[in-house]
Parts: structure tokens; sequence; C-alpha cells
């Protein structure tokens, strides 16, 4: 499988990563995606294995640590062969200190998932969402403290803004922390707002995009049609509550030109769009997630072909929405060739 350097940093990995949000299925739905065992999760990782997928992304507030715990107990014995990521930040306890990215949380939360994981390092910790009441040097610090002991290897970020994240660049470079390499982001045909102002500050700063949900919260699977209902025991049921919203005839409009780019490839709808994230700039790794071992199979036929240029037009095109002020540049033109117009 092709790797790409994680971001601005020396450090390779698959263009294809496992999410294991599905291991475990303890707590509520944002907490638990699915209910793999351990010994399903041990198949599932198995496969990935000889495919070349080596990168493993989890989180401590997945099924209440569950998943580090599982995804723990299908590496063991093998630790030197994979590539372990898991985040903190969101509540993961009833206690005053149970949540943020303050020193005392961090150093209490990497422990836990050390020893979860049944690791004494973490290749990639990111936190997982901006902590506005911590100041962000606390953070940086107690970070590069981390990596300075060995725990951490490299640190990433989700869901952060772009100011959220461009102020922590800009104090790790004025105090001489690690910096942040990568960046969880929602990216999809039908989710382009990384675009806007995240993959720009991604090129020039050096940070290398982890994107999570490429498959558009699950409406890009293929069971979503024009005209066509979905099915009563679909998972998109549950799951509309909690994604970013998309309007109908968009969403149609993508998957039609899909179904065009399908018949011209022979691919899958899934397949299709996880090989358009592949081709994006500042994209590093594109997280699949996989119940059993045919959804598993299916996702990882995505990578060794490419879409030609005039499919990824097509959906470009498709998927093309209008980017709000200031992102949508209303000055075209101003500039000279001197001084060209910003992108």
């Amino acid at each position: 499988m092709e790797t790409r350097y994680l971001g601005n940093s020396g450090f390779k990995v698959p263009v294809l990563g496992f999410g294991a949000g599905t291991f475990g299925g303890k707590g509520p739905l944002f907490s638990a995606w699915g209910n793999t065992d351990d010994a399903q999760a041990t198949r599932l990782i198995d496969i990935s294995l000889e495919a070349g997928l080596n990168f493993f992304d989890t989180a401590d507030v997945y099924s209440d640590g569950a998943s580090e715990s599982i995804l723990g107990a299908a590496i063991k014995g093998r630790r030197d062969q994979v590539i372990l990521s898991t985040k903190t930040g969101l509540r993961a306890g009833d206690g005053p200190n149970d949540a943020g990215a303050s020193r005392f949380h961090l150093l209490q939360a990497v422990d836990k998932a050390l020893r979860r994981l049944g690791t004494d390092y973490i290749d990639l910790l990111q936190l997982h969402a901006f902590d506005a009441m911590t100041p962000v040097e606390e953070t940086l610090s107690t970070l590069d403290g981390l990596v300075r002991a060995g725990k951490v290897r490299y640190l990433g970020v989700s869901n952060f803004s772009g100011w959220h994240l461009m102020k922590s660049q800009a104090v790790a470079d004025q105090r001489g922390y690690s910096r942040y390499v990568a960046n969880q982001t929602y990216y999809s045909l039908i989710g382009r707002d990384y675009e806007w102002e995240l993959m720009p500050l991604g090129q020039d700063q050096g940070v290398g995009a982890v994107v999570w949900s490429p498959l558009g919260w699950g409406r890009l699977t293929g069971k979503i049609r024009r005209g066509q209902p979905l099915p009563e025991n679909s998972r998109l049921h549950d799951t509309v509550d909690f994604a970013p919203p998309v309007d109908d005839e968009r969403l149609y409009r993508v998957i039609d030109a899909m179904d065009e780019v399908a018949k011209e490839t022979g691919k899958t709808i899934p397949q299709i769009a996880l090989n358009w994230l592949l081709q994006r700039p500042t994209v590093s790794t594109v997280l699949i997630g996989a119940r059993n071992e045919e959804q598993l199979r299916q996702n990882l036929g995505a990578v060794g072909w490419n879409l030609s240029s005039e499919q990824v037009a097509k959906l470009d095109a498709a998927s093309a929405v209008t980017p709000p002020y200031p992102y949508y540049p209303y000055w075209r033109g101003q500039f000279s060739e001197r001084n060209p117009t910003p992108v």
C-alpha cells in the first residue's frame, strides 16, 4: 500500500487507516459506533495488516475506553508492526478534570490510554477538540513533555478551527515546543468545508489531514439513491441528528455523478468517494471503518488505481458549493499579475 508523510514530519503512514470507533459498543451513539468484539477486531486487523494497512485510530471516549482496550488486545505481540493513533480531550468521566487539555487531564488521560492499549508509547496523539479554557501554552508544554518523555511520538488535533490551529502553531514556534503535524478532520464529497481554511493552512504549516467519515456519515455508501427511500433498519436514521446537514438535491447530484463514474470504472460508490479524497491536497491518510470483513475488503479496494482527471472534474463540479465570505474572493480580477488573486 502507498505511504505518505504525515504532514511536515519524517513519519510515513499508509494512505488508508482503520478507524476503530466501532470496537466495543458501550455508551451513547456518539461514543459507540458499533459493537465489534475482541475476536472480530482481531480478524479485521489481520486483514488490514495483510493489505499493508497498519495505521489504527481510536479515542479514549469510544465505548468508554473499550475501543482502546480491544485494539490493544488485538495487536498484542505485534506492536512493532502497527501505528497507534488515539485522541483525548472530550469528556471521559464525571469529574471536573475529566475533560479538556489541561496538564492534569492530559497526563492522566495518556497514562490511562497507554494501559488500555497495552503499550508504552503512542505514535500519534491528537486533541479531540480545542479547549478554550486552558491556556495554549499549558497544553503545548505538556504535550511537548510527553514527546520528550517518549510516551508520544507525534502530535495532532481534531475538530479545530483555523485560528485554533494557527495560534497553537505560533505558540509552539515561539516556545520551541513540538508542533502539530496532523489534523484529523471531517472531509468528504458532500462535506468540503475543510477546503476553505484548513486545507490552505495545512499546506502552509505542514499539517497533514487524517480524514474521518470519508463516506459523509454513511450517506455515500451506495444505499441512498434519488427517489429511493432508506431501509427502515438503516443506521442513517440514527445518525441524522449528528451529521452535518446536506441539502437533499446536492446529495442526489453528487450520487448521480458518482453513479456515472462507477459505470465508467467498474468501482463501487464507496471506493470512488475514498479515491477522490486520496487525490486531494494535504491528505496524508483516510480512515476507513468496517463492521465486517466484506466492508473492509471493499474499502481496501479504493487504492491501487486512480480516477481520471475528467472523472475528478465531474465529481468536483457536482459537489461544489460557494464558500462563505471571506473565502469566496468576490474581488476576483482586482489584483495584478505581480500581486495575483489569492487562491
